[in-house]
C-alpha cells in the first residue's frame, strides 16, 4: 500500500493520499486546500486517482477539491446528510475569516454506511460517524488496519459537536463504535498527530462517562440547529458587507 498524509489549508487539514503499488490506482481522502501540492505528489507517486472522498463538508476538508477533480478527473463522494454545509463552503470559508473560495463542484456519489470505495487491492469501508456534523463519515481500510478518522476523532480529543448540526451525543455514540475497531488500527484523523485506536482506548478523556456528564449539562445551554445556522448566515452577511 502506497500511503501519504500531509498538511494542507488554512486550518492544516490532514490530507492523504492512499494507493494501490500494482494498479496505480488511489484514493484521495480530504483534499482541505494547496492543490498544486496535492497534485504535485500524485504525480511524483505515478497515481491515478479514481475518488476523493470527504469526510464531512466543512470547508477546510474540501477547499482544493475543485481543483483535483478537474487535474484528476476524480469523482467526489460525500454523505448527502452533509450536502448543505458542502454547498456553504464559501460561506463558511468567509466566516472563519478567510478569502472568498468557490462553491466546490457538485458531488459524484453519495455515500452511505457500509459502502465500500475501491481503488485496485484498496477497499475502504464507510462508516457513518455523525456528531461533528450530521454526515461525518470515517474510511476503514481494514487490510491495512487504517482508519480515516476525519473530525470525529482526534489524538487526545474528538471534533467540536457545537457547530450548526453537531450532537454531543452522537458524537459520543461514534466515538463508541470506532472503540470496537482493533487496537492496531492506525488512525489517520482530519488534523493533528496520526494516532491508534488502542492508545485512545486507554487515554482519550471523552471515554469518560463523568466529563461526559459534565459537557452534556454544559451542552444543553447552546442554541438548536435552527437558531445556529440563522446566526450562522447573519454573521456572513455582516462580514460581507463590512468586507
Amino acid at each position: 500500500m502506497i500511503l501519504e498524509s500531509f498538511e494542507t489549508g488554512p486550518v492544516d487539514c490532514n490530507c492523504s493520499i492512499i494507493g494501490c503499488p500494482e494498479t496505480r490506482e488511489a484514493l484521495i481522502v480530504d483534499p482541505g486546500g494547496d492543490a498544486d501540492k496535492i497534485l504535485a505528489r500524485v504525480k511524483e507517486l505515478g497515481l491515478n486517482v479514481r475518488q476523493i472522498l470527504i469526510t464531512h463538508g466543512h470547508f477546510d476538508h474540501v477547499l482544493a477539491a475543485r481543483e483535483v477533480q478537474k487535474a484528476t478527473g476524480a469523482k467526489i463522494a460525500i454523505h448527502r446528510k452533509d450536502a448543505w454545509l458542502y454547498r456553504l463552503t464559501p460561506v463558511q470559508t468567509k466566516l472563519f475569516g478567510g478569502s472568498f473560495s468557490p462553491r466546490p463542484p457538485r458531488p459524484n456519489r453519495w455515500l452511505c454506511e457500509g459502502d465500500v470505495v475501491e481503488a485496485g487491492s484498496i477497499a475502504a469501508r464507510v462508516m457513518h460517524t455523525p456528531g461533528h456534523s450530521p454526515g461525518a463519515c470515517c474510511f476503514h481500510v481494514a487490510n491495512n488496519s487504517l482508519l480515516f478518522s476525519g473530525d470525529t476523532l482526534f489524538a487526545g480529543s474528538i471534533g467540536q459537536w457545537r457547530f450548526p448540526g453537531g450532537s454531543i451525543e452522537k458524537i459520543f455514540a461514534s466515538l463508541d463504535r470506532l472503540m470496537t475497531l482493533p487496537d492496531e488500527t492506525k488512525v489517520i484523523p482530519g488534523h493533528g498527530p496520526h494516532t491508534t485506536i488502542g492508545k485512545e482506548r486507554q487515554s482519550n478523556p471523552y471515554l469518560d462517562e463523568e466529563r461526559r456528564e459534565l459537557l452534556r449539562r454544559e451542552d444543553a445551554e447552546r442554541p438548536g440547529l435552527f437558531k445556529s445556522i440563522l446566526l450562522m448566515l447573519a454573521q456572513a452577511v455582516g462580514l460581507r458587507r463590512s468586507g
